[in-house]
């Protein structure tokens, strides 16, 4: 990693002269050609992909043909083209004279104007069935608003010209170029996007995918550490910055890290005051509604969340960390024995990011159950809660007197469970509701799991708490990550957070229709996978989903969805239907 004495800024100077020079031409691109551009793009991630979808692996300790493998397509190429395509399908709309998303999808609530933004086409029906997602806006937004406000980039208020600076995740391939597509096609800005040195072996996919761009001047790719990082935030031909990351790195940037830094941070006097957005991860909740659970309910659920941890070693900034569970309901035991039992008996691989060790030690300690062939895998099987809920808040986020698990993003492979009491679904969702907003640091995302027959039975409670958990992605029996990757579901921290207390960040990405006033996105997916589902009550007809760690073809199922979504050939269908069913 460079330091500021062996810093080149040369080629920084050149990357940012370059994009502000063509940032002008980029505003006034009409759009016809913006949609040929993506148009031309599919094609181009679509030959990628074989090679980008497997760049990852040596860096993450496992081969390319891997059954950890499939989260390097669902991560990178997929998740890359399905946000291309949900972009073109909102560009079309108004290329044709519609409103960025279809009136009927837009409807007002008690509390809520919410936008039905997925399934959009019959294949999403087709080959995520029973999946929905749908976006709550901020209150007092009204339909009419919601309309009239969506896509004003394209719809008589364009942005002025802007060079944004992306400073790249290093964890999930994909965050870097759909950050880049936010901002070239939401905010009219072209991108200049600093790679994370942990992952910059994609940039050369990178910019093959986007070359087009790269052509026109309108994209930028730049290697580096923390002193090209510090040196391009301070640029003068920097407008905008957009970071994924922690909020260390956020108040570095705005505040400083000199011994006057929280003095200014108090004050709100920032020493670079330039617009930010960000996206900063925290403690997420995955919380366990008590109800008439199956063995194989258990076992299905204990894969949903055992996935929600492991997936990229859990480096993902809404992996699960906080298993809440009712302390008195028979399920519960039964839930961790087959949580342990997956975490024994699942391949090894390695925790790869930086600091993992180090991390799972200071939250976990010896009190954690270990598993793996390296025992690289934690799992704290009773957190305790005894810290008052309005305790003071330390640097990290922590209730004063809070377990480490509850105030310190973990960014690896441990899992803390937490025992609150409640006599019946209902007590249980609010305890549960009470100590995920006020005790757990960061709004990025949260997963509630919860039986049809339980909800249909407690259709309040459970209503109650999907509208009160204070997160930007609610995932309702689906892992809240999942919103990451449809390209349609805006991707944020809950509104709220400020400069001065940057919490899991403020903006939101991935919005392909481009809506605005958005508080937060709520997905759902069946409780159980088909042919099961008919008897629970949530049928449909998908089988175990693609991204499950367990998925026995998920590699093979998502090379093909990555194929259909950048080119749309039906008769692709039969092959990922056929893959999938034997997940």
């Amino acid at each position: 990693m460079s330091t500021a004495l062996d810093l080149d800024p040369a080629p920084l100077d050149r990357a940012v002269g370059e994009l502000g020079a063509r940032a002008g031409a980029w505003t006034v691109t009409p759009l016809s050609e913006r949609i040929a551009l993506l148009e031309r793009m599919l094609p181009r991630t679509a030959a990628g992909a074989p090679a980008m979808a497997p760049a990852p692996a040596p860096a993450k300790g496992y081969a390319g043909d891997s059954a950890w493998a499939a989260e390097d397509w669902v991560a990178a190429p997929w998740a890359l083209a399905r946000t291309v395509t949900a972009y073109l399908h909102t560009l079309r709309r108004i290329e044709d004279g519609r409103t960025p998303v279809p009136a009927r999808a837009v409807r007002a609530t008690d509390t809520r104007t919410v936008v039905d933004v997925f399934p959009a086409t019959a294949t999403d029906r087709l080959l995520l069935n029973g999946f929905t997602a749908e976006v709550c806006t901020r209150p007092g937004t009204t339909p009419e608003q919601v309309l009239a406000r969506a896509a004003g980039e394209y719809r008589g208020r364009p942005g002025e010209p802007a060079v944004a600076l992306i400073l790249g995740a290093g964890n999930v391939a994909a965050i870097t170029p759909l950050d880049i597509l936010h901002k070239l096609y939401a905010e009219g800005q072209v991108a200049l996007a600093k790679m994370n040195p942990v992952n910059a072996y994609l940039r050369p996919h990178f910019e093959a995918v986007f070359a087009e761009f790269i052509e026109q001047g309108w994209v930028r790719f730049v290697d580096g550490g923390a002193a090209e990082g510090a040196y391009l935030t301070a640029h003068d031909g920097v407008d905008t910055i957009h970071v994924t990351g922690s909020e260390r790195t956020h108040d570095a940037i705005v505040w400083g890290t000199d011994e006057r830094a929280e003095e200014r941070r108090q004050a709100g006097t920032p020493v670079n005051d330039k617009p930010f957005t960000s996206e900063l991860g925290g403690v997420s909740p995955c919380i366990v509604t008590p109800g008439p659970w199956s063995a194989a309910d258990l076992r299905f659920q204990a894969e949903h969340i055992v996935t929600s941890k492991l997936n990229n070693s859990g480096h993902n900034c809404v992996a699960t960390q906080i298993l809440v569970v009712p302390r008195d309901w028979d399920g519960t035991e039964r839930l961790l024995a087959e949580i342990r039992r997956l975490l024994r008996a699942l391949p090894p691989r390695a925790d790869y990011y930086p600091g993992a060790a180090d991390r799972i030690a200071a939250v976990a300690g010896d009190r954690a159950e270990s598993y793996g062939e390296d025992a690289c895998r934690a799992l704290v099987p009773d957190v305790p809660v005894d810290g008052a809920v309005d305790g003071a808040v330390d640097g990290d986020g922590a209730v004063d007197g809070d377990d480490p698990m509850l105030g310190v993003e973990v960014f690896a492979s441990a899992l803390g469970v937490v025992r609150l009491p409640g006599d019946d679904a209902a007590q249980f969702l609010d305890a549960a509701v009470e100590f995920a907003n006020d005790r757990l640091p960061g709004t990025l995302g949260a997963t509630l799991l919860v039986h049809p027959r339980t909800e249909r039975t407690h259709r309040a409670a459970v209503d109650r708490a999907i509208a009160s958990l204070r997160y930007g992605t609610l995932g309702v029996n689906c892992w809240s990550a999942f919103g990451f990757l449809l390209g349609s579901t805006p991707w944020g921290a809950f509104p709220g957070h400020s400069r001065q207390d940057i919490g899991s960040g403020i903006g939101f990405v991935h919005n392909a229709y481009l809506l605005e006033d958005v508080e937060k996105t709520v997905l759902r997916a069946p409780f159980a996978p088909a042919p099961r589902g008919l008897f629970t009550g949530s049928p449909s007809l998908s089988p175990r989903p693609p991204y499950f760690v367990t998925n026995r073809t998920g590699r093979t199922t998502m090379r093909r969805l990555t194929a259909y979504a950048a080119d749309g050939k039906a008769w692709r269908l039969a092959g990922i239907l056929a893959s999938a069913v034997r997940g």
